[in-house]
């Protein structure tokens, strides 16, 4: 492949600080998203162009995804393989089922190009830090072209195997989320029924071996109430829902993700879908 020529499409809270970390590693020419203001205001800022898909690539011979849907995802695939130069690459960082990935590496190397999924994990913080982990499906050779992309912004990337193998990942990186947040849920709604100090109770459950990420993260904030950062609670009822129906094809048991998912579905329907998913808490606190 040539020089990276890189198209970014789907600038919402973590696809903007990505694209940005592309711009300062001057592999970033153009930018795209659903709201044509949002592109043109980013691309005013970083000095690059606002354009549509096709347009992209028509000029890129790397696009970088970060939508929210399967719909979205093929829609968008299908408009660049329409116009897309032979070796285009696009790497998806959505999170969509692996049949949806599938298809779309179908319709790009229909192309003569090729299509990488690529779910990530670490939240917002770790977009704008630039640490996302990243894990990858699809073809060694088509990664190995692109991983200065991917590098912009994560600090580990794992190629997981063949196409949609990423997506399998994510699922399961998903499926570990809903545990935690069960746990952290009924354990810090406890704490709070037994008058523990909040500040004195974090420092020392983030210090031994109940730690985790999203306690470390959102433990805090959810005694306080604040669920505005983060990832939404209704994101996470749509990439659960691709969980459970690996784990029912699969054979194995999903008690916990159809629990999770009734949960966030009472908590949607009242109102917290834009919430963290740390809100959880909200329904552990209900019998006080």
């Amino acid at each position: 492949m040539n020089e990276l020529k890189v198209g970014f499409i789907g600038l919402g809270a973590m696809g903007v600080s990505m694209a940005g970390h592309l711009k300062r590693a001057g592999l970033l020419a153009g930018v795209a998203n659903r709201s044509a203001a949002k592109a043109q205001a980013f691309a005013a800022e970083h000095g690059v162009t606002a354009a549509t898909p096709a347009e992209l690539a028509k000029t890129c011979n790397t696009i970088v995804l970060c939508v929210s849907a399967d719909a979205d995802v093929l829609g968008v695939t299908r408009e660049i393989a329409a116009q897309a130069q032979p070796g285009t690459i696009v790497i998806d960082h959505s999170t969509v089922s692996s049949t949806t990935a599938k298809e779309a590496q179908q319709l790009m190397r229909a192309a003569a190009g090729d299509f990488l999924d690529a779910p990530v994990s670490g939240g917002v913080e770790g977009a704008k830090n630039g640490k996302l982990s990243i894990m990858v499906g699809g073809d060694a050779d088509a990664l190995a072209r692109v991983r200065p992309v991917l590098d912009a912004y994560a600090a580990r990337v794992s190629h997981m195997g063949g196409i949609g193998a990423g997506q399998n990942t994510k699922a399961v990186n998903q499926v570990l989320i809903a545990g935690i947040m069960h746990g952290m849920g009924e354990g810090l709604a406890l704490a709070e029924a037994l008058g523990l100090d909040p500040a004195v109770l974090m420092s020392t459950l983030t210090s031994g071996a109940a730690t985790s990420w999203y306690l470390e993260k959102r433990g805090a904030s959810a005694l306080r109430n604040e669920f505005n950062v983060g990832f939404k609670l209704a994101l996470m009822h749509k990439d659960l829902g691709i969980g459970r129906d690996l784990a029912a094809a699969a054979g194995t048991v999903h008690e916990m993700i159809d629990k999770t998912l009734a949960d966030y579905a009472k908590l949607m329907a009242q109102g917290h879908g834009d919430e963290d998913v740390s809100a959880m808490i909200r329904l552990k606190r209900a019998n006080r």
